[in-house]
């Protein structure tokens, strides 16, 4: 359900905008005494110069690069610089890592629901990471 937003004025003088379901829903409210000046509080509310605005569900055409797809994609540059990758072999790489039967590293791959759910069970530091990771052939 769209939404109108009107600019109001109180008969003091004071401007400010609110938001109503509807044109009619305006009507309603005003007639019935139902709108008061959100910064005095006087009951004498009236359109300003008219300056409807629909709020817009959709996006702005051509967005500019969000700060969390920035952080997002520097994330996964760290990522794979720092950590080796070790695909389908993650869950049994960090529990042979954690019962100390190979050097610590950092790593990162896939790891089934379950066998991620026994790692963190089992008190092994792990982490989803929030991209899939690209394969690599090494």
């Amino acid at each position: 359900m769209g939404m109108i937003r009107f600019s109001l004025k109180c008969d003091a003088g004071h401007r400010f905008d609110s938001w109503f379901q509807s044109a009619e829903a305006f009507d309603k409210l005003s007639a019935s005494g139902m709108l008061a000046c959100s910064i005095c509080g006087a009951p004498c509310v009236e359109k300003a110069l008219m300056a409807p605005q629909v709020q817009n569900t959709r996006p702005d055409p051509a967005p500019a690069p969000h700060p969390a797809e920035q952080a997002l994609a520097e994330l996964r540059r760290r990522v794979e610089e720092t950590a080796d990758y070790v695909g389908p072999r993650f869950a049994r790489e960090a529990r042979d890592m954690h019962d100390g039967l190979v050097p610590e590293r950092a790593i990162y791959g896939e790891a089934r629901p379950d066998e991620a759910r026994r790692l963190i069970e089992d008190g092994i530091p792990v982490a989803p990471l929030p991209f899939t990771p690209r394969r690599k052939s090494n």
